[in-house]
């Protein structure tokens, strides 16, 4: 039987059979291992490929059929609406935020008896920074790790098998309450600086707040394994859903990130990433504008280089609306999308949060305030099902980028989040917005020096990787994947000396480095080891350069290094923002350390992915032409609401596409895609009995592979009449409506 049957296989389901209960726990390994010893045409929500985060009660119209659920918050209610969700079939899971919630009781004193107030973050006016009314981001004391506990027993206690702790959010522009005042007098056995005062005081401030969260995770993570190992006898895991480090580089906002990796009480992440976060603006050859894709693709793969080769599980977030309660339906369509897509296009990953809130996807009126507000369309609802469902087959062994450049990586490291507030907007900047040498204050807000560095590759087809700097040293084999990495100082640090006697090893071995930086960064003067004694270094890059056998500050051009290169260019990663020139003049080194390897260095307008049966691809505006991508099917279009087969697809710039290639799939019958969870399927010589559930409300499509017209479709034990044969490819679409109670379909040739 082919690899490609047993892989679209996985979509069919039947309930697990161990008396209703699911296993505890399931880590990376053991996934991997189920998915591929799992038998044909059965799959278990055990593996936990896709699931949602709710706060309201189980509503029919928002029971998405996922394997796993996240009931929201750890109150009494919350817990108690955790018993519906498991009636309906779900791995019990929670979520509840970690840096801001409902945590009056411990603010006002009634827990403790003391008043903790004085716990929120204040900015430098000493204003609060709040999540919403009376919902202050916390400053997280010991304390309230230990506040924290209740709540987590809470959900241990009714069943939840991982336990998911959101956002720990420290704002950069924090630092001005007496709670801090307190960690810092206590992290650094100093009296408290102002963080705005220099570079150093929020250097400082920021480790230090990366510092908090991170042990507040650790802390209140081990206590409650132990408490499910000691009260349950059983093991519980925990996740931290995050945005992506771009992201909360760009937002300003400090999270413990990739520190999270080393913490034994932290089995994997979700991926917080959306609409919402992907459309924040940057510059691109001088114009700065939304580039959702593009910034949505940069932001998933940096998720994926989080976890890569670590063990641990990343789930990546779609949201099929935004937090923006004003755009209409047709952006909210158009943007999750290019999200998904985006997301489609980072083959390491194959578990997906399907939804947040999907209570307001489902029953939300948009745009909000508007006399044109509606709810969701039908076409779009339909869309979505099928898109829920497919996910839990992305688990592909062939992948292929076709005609791309492959192995360029370009270097993001936690510390990008230490230099995001003053004085960083205001200290050190170019005078000129022509200066090479220095960003202005805009740049430093759009975060130009990284994205000066990524759009350029992105715009022309390249699957630039986001390297995790703090990788290197965490996984010995990290840097294997690479031919080219390019690498700036200029917006963040090494944290480590370590890391570059691993660079040093990997351009010796023969891959090319290209660092680009005028060592101009202000930055460059905090306290850390480059310039504390022994050291001297008065910037990391001279270090990095001595540990490639090349002078401390060596000019523009080319070195080699064994049997590598060593591009250096000495102009500040934000002037390849700027201009098409200038965006040219970084394309030519990449390309000259693409041909250095013996790589093929090849321009596209157009990201082109294989997963297994799946074509994944987008055709970008701004890029080397306006030419459309052209591929021959037959295909199904999934995201078509009524799956349709295209013998051929044309994708124009700014457009994206899924689909499943009929010429990868074997002979039925077969289900292809549906709109809905396919629970039961038994096929026989002449029929075919399957169960599905939906969502209600939905508008079913399922397309199915066929080795025959059949002569009969019965939903329910009654005649469908809304079916299509296709004849050139042997398929067959079925549309009706749908429940979450499991409906009958049985078809006959």
């Amino acid at each position: 039987m082919s690899r490609t049957f047993r892989t679209l296989s996985r979509l069919l389901i039947i309930a697990y059979a161990a008396g209703g209960c699911w296993p505890n726990s399931l880590t990376a390994e053991e996934d991997e291992t189920r998915a591929t010893a799992t038998p044909q045409l059965v799959t278990d929500r055990a593996l936990e490929r896709t699931g949602f985060q709710e706060a309201g009660p189980y509503d029919a119209a928002y029971d998405l059929r996922t394997d796993f659920v996240m009931p929201y918050g750890v109150s009494p209610t919350a817990i108690e609406r955790m018993k519906r969700w498991e009636e309906a079939g779900y791995v019990l899971q929670l979520m509840t935020g970690v840096a801001w919630g409902s945590y009056q009781d411990y603010l006002d004193g009634k827990v403790d008896g003391r008043k903790h107030w004085d716990e929120g973050q204040v900015d430098p006016r000493g204003n609060s920074i709040d999540h919403g009314p009376t919902v202050p981001y916390m400053v997280p004391a010991v304390s309230f790790a230990n506040y924290l506990e209740a709540g987590v027993k809470r959900a241990i206690d009714a069943g939840a098998v991982a336990v998911h702790l959101e956002e720990p959010e420290f704002w950069a522009r924090a630092g001005f309450s007496e709670a801090f005042k307190r960690e810092w007098q206590i992290y650094y056995n100093e009296p408290w600086q102002r963080p705005d005062t220099s570079c150093d005081a929020q250097y400082r401030a920021s480790k230090l707040k990366y510092y908090l969260y991170r042990r507040t995770l650790d802390r209140l993570c081990s206590a409650m394994k132990e408490y499910a190992l000691v009260e349950h006898n059983r093991p519980v895991r925990f996740y931290v859903p995050t945005h992506s480090l771009l992201n909360y580089a760009q937002w300003a906002i400090v999270s413990p990130e990739s520190a999270l990796n080393d913490l034994p009480g932290i089995d994997g992440y979700i991926a917080q990433i959306w609409t919402g976060t992907s459309r924040t603006h940057n510059t691109y050859e001088g114009r700065t504008a939304e580039r959702t894709f593009e910034t949505a693709y940069l932001e998933y793969g940096n998720m994926q280089e989080l976890t890569s080769g670590t063990g641990r599980r990343m789930w990546y977030l779609h949201d099929p609306i935004e937090d923006n309660p004003r755009h209409d339906w047709n952006d909210y369509r158009s943007n999750y999308i290019r999200t998904l897509v985006a997301s489609l296009l980072q083959p390491e990953v194959w578990h997906y949060e399907v939804s947040p809130w999907p209570s307001r996807v489902f029953r939300g009126r948009f745009p909000r305030g508007s006399a044109s507000a509606r709810t969701i369309g039908q076409e779009y609802a339909t869309t979505l099902a099928v898109v829920f469902n497919q996910l839990r087959d992305m688990k592909q062994e062939d992948v292929e980028w076709p005609e791309s450049t492959e192995g360029v990586g370009v270097f993001l490291g936690d510390s990008a989040m230490f230099q995001r507030a003053e004085p960083a907007l205001s200290e050190g900047l170019a005078r000129t917005p022509d200066d090479p040498l220095r960003q202005t204050r805009r740049e430093v807000h759009h975060f130009s020096a990284f994205y000066g560095l990524t759009l350029p590759l992105v715009k022309q087809g390249i699957p630039v990787r986001p390297a995790q700097l703090d990788n290197i040293l965490r996984n010995p084999g990290y840097l294997d994947r690479f031919k080219v990495l390019v690498l700036s100082y200029e917006f963040m640090k090494p944290l480590q000396p370590g890391i570059h006697a691993a660079l040093a090893n990997w351009v010796r071995r023969g891959g090319s480095l290209i660092y680009v930086g005028a060592d101009t960064d202000p930055f460059n003067r905090v306290r850390e080891w480059w310039n504390q004694a022994p050291s001297n270094y008065r910037a990391p890059s001279e270090h990095l350069m001595q540990s490639l056998g090349l002078e401390r500050r060596p000019k523009t051009g080319e070195y080699g290094c064994g049997k590598g290169l060593v591009l250096v260019e000495r102009s500040h990663p934000a002037f390849f923002s700027r201009s098409q020139s200038a965006r040219r003049r970084l394309l030519s080194l990449v390309k000259r350390g693409v041909e250095a390897t013996e790589g093929r260095y090849i321009e596209r307008n157009s990201l082109h992915l294989r997963r297994g049966p799946y074509v994944i691809a987008a055709a970008m505006e701004e890029s080397i032409d306006a030419a459309p991508l052209h591929l021959d099917g037959p295909f199904v279009d999934l995201l078509d609401p009524r799956l349709a087969i295209r013998k051929t697809v044309d994708i124009e710039p700014g457009n994206q596409a899924w689909l499943l290639d009929l010429k990868r799939v074997s002979k039925g019958p077969l289900p292809l895609a549906a709109a809905g969870r396919i629970e039961t399927w038994k096929a026989s010589k002449n029929s075919v009995h399957y169960t599905i559930s939906t969502p209600q409300g939905i508008v079913v499509s399922a397309r199915l592979l066929l080795p025959k017209r059949p002569r009969n479709v019965a939903v329910d034990g009654k005649t469908c009449e809304d079916v299509h044969w296709h004849e050139a490819s042997r398929t067959l679409l079925i549309r009706h409506a749908g429940r979450p109670e499991p409906i009958e379909v049985e078809l006959r040739w």
